[in-house]
Parts: C-alpha cells; structure tokens; sequence
C-alpha cells in the first residue's frame, strides 16, 4: 500500500502527469473524480509490491513498495501495459523514463512569469494538425527557457494555396492579407503592452517571410525559429557543424545593385544579369557549404543578421541614398524572416525581394520602403 506522503511526493515530481514518453495525460482530474482503476492505478511500481509481480523480487519489493524513487504516475493504458509486457519494460527503461519526465517536470515549473512568450504561427493550412506549424509541433519548442503565454498562440494564415504563389494574383492578395492579420492579431497588442515578446514559427514563401519580418521589425523582441528536415522539428540543434559566412563586394559600383543570399543553395551570376542585365553590381552573402538544412543553431542566424546589417550598410555607403537593393534569396525559412527584421525604414535602402519561379527564374514579387 502506497501512503499518503508517498503519493503526494510522486504526484508532484510528475506534474500530475503520465511518464511514459509521448503520453503526457495529465491526470488530475481522473483521480477528483474517482476514476482511478481499481486494478491499474495512476501510480506504478517499477518493482513490484509483492514479489510475485511484475519486475518484483523476493527482498526488493517489500524494501520498495512505499519508496518514491520506485514509483511513477501512469494512465491506465501505460500503468497496463508496462506490466503486461513486463520483459519489455525493465527495470532500468522504466527509471529512466521516470528520470527523464520528472526532470521535464521541474525545468518546466522552474520557469519564471517574466519567461513568458507570445508564439505567433505563420503558414498556409495553419488549423491542419498534421501542419509542421500547428501549435502541438512547436509549443515544445521554446523550452526551456520560456513557455507559451496563455499555452496558446496567435495564428496568421497564408489564405491562398501554396500551389499557386506562382500566379501574380497570388502576391497581389497575400502581402495586404498578412498586414491585416498582423495589425489586427498583434500589433494593436504590442501596441497596447500586452505583447513583450514574441517566437516565430513561420512557413511560407520567402517573400512573405521577409515581409513578416518588416511588420515584426526590431522594437519587440523575438526568437525565430528553424523547422529542420532532420531530425523533424523546430527545436535548435545541439551538435553539428556550424555556419562560416562569407561576403562579396563587387569591383564596379554601379546600378542596378544586386544581393545575393546563398545560404540554401548557390546563386550564380548569370541568373541575376539575365534579369537586372550586364551592368548590375552583384553583392553576396554566402557559405562554402549550402544547404536546405544549414540553419542549425541560433547562434548562427543572430551572426546572420549582424552580417546582413553590416552589408545594408555598405552597399548604401557604396551607391549612394536613392540606390534600391535588389534581393535574390535562396536563404531558409527563419533568414528570410530576418531579412525584414534588421531593414530599418528610416536608414536602410528600398529593397525589391525576388523569388524564383519555375520555368521563369527570377521574378520580383515586393517591394519594401519604396
């Protein structure tokens, strides 16, 4: 028999909640209301009470049977299945599970109110709960060093299929569609105090994206995030190589002004003079080793966008004030938005963002400060 104390030790390290891995029931509720199983309980031992149960041990399980380091909350579905298949589930698998969730389970409550962020999801289909950008998919992703305000988020949706950001109807709706959800769902908030910081999970053409980040700009401060291919998800890596940028000036200085951002794949020279022609002066911003899946680290993006500052900079120093910085992006989701981010209205050049239509190249889709 499990005592009070115990129980109340264990419900508490596990936040009342299920520790098998991908479960998370939170079980509260079921246990006011009685619904607790009379033979599968919400607390389970890892070594049985009796020796002649699951995992038990003639001198372990009556040393055990009331230790909290030897048992854990489980939903009726997990508590049975742990014990039926009981050559499955070790001892050792089930403490490590047990570690792994009780150690989620303070670092989550060990966040501070001050932590809190607004997630503002951005993508076509956004209420699809297979979307890589529906709320369960990315919530996860700002621990542990803030949680989702409310544990909800704010939903901007691209109305037009994805399919079709080829037509030119497409960038004559979907830029003025995004600034009125954006007004509306959270500008009036930041405007109000009530928005203090934002996470962005974002997935849309890149133009779009670079608008987003216009309306977003650098006042209110905000974490943007990646969705990598592998592993699937948003949250950052922890290994892996790192990103080595590189800059190219060119030797002539005059118009029309080009810049290159090759971070996903290389853009060559010739895709570009064959749409602002021969005389066009081609700045770049570029890697040794592009990749769809480079952008790993938000170290890496914040050294980015002091990259991209700089080259703001050095282009207008170069051409002059009505210069107009034409941008030809192969760049992944969160460097886009970014890109809009660091443009400051009243310092930076007018930028033309290109994107890249198939059969067509290079088409101009917006323009922003013109």
């Amino acid at each position: 028999m499990v005592s009070y104390s115990t129980r109340i030790v264990v419900w508490t390290r596990s936040g009342g909640r299920c520790n098998f891995p991908g479960c998370n029931e939170y079980l509260l509720d079921d246990f006011i209301a009685g619904k607790e199983d009379r033979n599968y309980g919400l607390i389970a031992h890892i070594i049985a009470e009796t020796p002649g149960g699951p995992r038990g041990d003639p001198i372990r399980s009556p040393e055990l049977a009331d230790d909290p380091s030897n048992l854990m909350m489980m939903c009726y579905k997990h508590h049975k299945t742990i014990d039926d298949e009981e050559d499955c589930y070790p001892e050792q698998l089930l403490l490590d599970m047990k570690a792994a969730h009780e150690e989620r389970v303070k670092i989550a409550t060990g966040i501070t109110e001050d932590r809190a962020t607004f997630v503002l999801r951005y993508a076509a289909n956004i209420g699809n709960h297979s979307s890589p950008v529906s709320f369960p998919k990315v919530r996860t992703a700002t621990f542990p060093d803030r949680y989702p305000a409310g544990g909800q988020s704010i939903a901007i949706e691209v109305k037009g299929s994805v399919q079709t950001d080829a037509a030119d109807l497409f960038w004559k709706l979907e830029p003025e569609n995004l600034r009125q959800q954006f007004a509306t769902l959270v500008k009036s908030r930041i405007d109000s105090g009530e928005i203090n910081h934002i996470s962005v999970f974002a997935l849309a053409p890149i133009p779009l994206l670079i608008e987003l980040g216009r309306l977003l700009g650098d006042i209110t401060p905000a974490d943007v995030y990646q969705l990598h291919r592998e592993p699937a998800g948003w949250p950052w890596a922890k290994t892996g190589p790192r990103i080595c940028y590189d800059t190219t000036t060119p030797t002539k200085k005059s118009s029309p002004v080009a810049l290159k951002l090759g971070l996903s794949a290389m853009i060559n020279d010739d895709r570009i003079t064959s749409v602002l022609g021969e005389d066009a002066s081609i700045w770049s911003i570029h890697t040794d080793a592009p990749g769809n899946d480079i952008m790993r680290y938000p170290e890496d993006l914040a050294q980015f966008r002091g990259v991209l500052r700089q080259t703001y900079q050095a282009i207008k120093a170069a051409h002059g004030t009505t210069a107009v910085i034409n941008i030809f992006p192969a760049i992944a989701v969160s460097a886009a938005v970014e890109v809009g981010r660091v443009w400051m209205p009243k310092a930076d050049l007018p930028l033309t963002i290109f994107d890249e239509v198939r059969g067509q190249g290079f088409v101009p889709r917006l323009k922003i400060g013109h």
